[in-house]
């Protein structure tokens, strides 16, 4: 939903041939960060992902 000042304005995603791939969990409740959510509403796999290492570095020089 969105308020746009004088009005408000609802939109939805709706998939009429596919379905969203929500992450497969033990829990009956996921808990997902708002960036997990949008890969879902938007068709990826977020469990399919594979994240990088996080790298600490230092300044060299």
């Amino acid at each position: 939903m969105r308020w746009s000042g004088l009005h408000s304005q609802m939109r939805y995603k709706r998939l009429t041939e596919d379905k969203f791939r929500w992450p497969r969990r033990e829990v009956p409740v996921v808990m997902l960060t708002t960036e997990q959510l949008h890969w879902i509403l938007d068709g990826i796999d977020i469990d399919a992902m594979i994240r990088h290492p996080v790298r600490q570095y230092q300044i060299a020089g």
